[in-house]
């Protein structure tokens, strides 16, 4: 686990913020090639890529602030928009990504359900990668195995500030582990025909299952009536999910037609 990649003179390369940025490439990536795959899309993909950043920074401080923190930051007002101090929720993140795609979606006049399906392989791609960005940084990490086995944070990881040098579950690494069973079982669930919409419900689902159950590991997120919010926004997700399923069942979404090839007219 290293914080700090390396150096150039006083300037600090840090593990997190590269990881996380090679995360959006290859998430941006495979979303081209899904795109250019169903022959639609492929030019929208990079500007929706950075309406969906900007989106999801948004989402996830205030994911983290609001859901997460609120007791620490309802007493430090000054500090909820100090993002470089740390304190970014990935569901929240998420949640900001999708509006800020559904509003390039809105303004360009494009197939949200369409763009969504393209993209949720390589948005769950995106969050496997990040969570080695989590596991470097020391955050995001399990509760106390009170054994032998888990993952020993080094002193100066927040996880080592809480718990010290105690074994704890590797919760962040099960979740990018589980993310990549998430990613082949779109790939798989793509070769079958569903309504549009519903890889992007899948995804949703699948995630949101996993996540639900790995917050039971987690040592770093305070709890509301048994559960952690994780948890609550996971029961919100798939219920909406489900719910949306069976509402594109009854009435499908319109999906476009990919654009026509221009014909060649052949040499006289």
């Amino acid at each position: 686990m290293h914080q700090i990649l390396f150096q150039i003179g006083s300037f600090e390369v840090r593990s997190y913020g590269t990881i996380v940025a090679f995360a959006i490439l290859l998430a941006a990536g495979l979303t081209m090639y899904m795109a250019k795959q169903a022959g639609k899309y492929e030019d929208h993909v990079l500007s929706l890529v950075v309406w969906a950043i900007l989106g999801s920074i948004i989402g996830a401080r205030l994911w983290q602030v609001l859901f997460f923190e609120w007791h620490y930051y309802s007493q430090h007002l000054s500090e909820m928009f100090a993002i470089w101090n740390g304190g970014m929720s990935i569901q929240g993140g998420l949640v900001g990504g999708f509006v800020g795609g559904g509003l390039y979606t809105y303004f360009n006049k494009i197939n949200f359900w369409e763009f969504a399906d393209l993209a949720a392989p390589g948005v769950i791609l995106g969050q496997a990668v990040g969570r080695i960005a989590c596991l470097m940084n020391g955050d995001a990490f399990g509760s106390p195995t009170d054994s032998g086995f888990g993952l020993v944070y080094p002193p100066g990881t927040y996880a080592y500030d809480v718990y010290g040098s105690q074994p704890l579950w590797p919760a962040e690494v099960w979740e990018g582990q589980w993310d990549l069973v998430v990613l082949a079982l779109l790939f798989i669930l793509k070769m079958r025909k569903f309504p549009t919409g519903y890889l992007f419900l899948f995804y949703n689902i699948l995630y949101s299952f996993g996540r639900l159950m790995l917050e039971f590991l987690r040592g770093d997120t305070d709890r509301f009536a048994g559960l952690t919010a994780a948890q609550w926004t996971s029961f919100v997700v798939i219920a909406l999910a489900l719910v949306l399923m069976l509402y594109f069942r009854i009435r499908p979404v319109q999906s476009s037609e990919p654009p026509e090839e221009k014909a060649t007219p052949n040499p006289v």
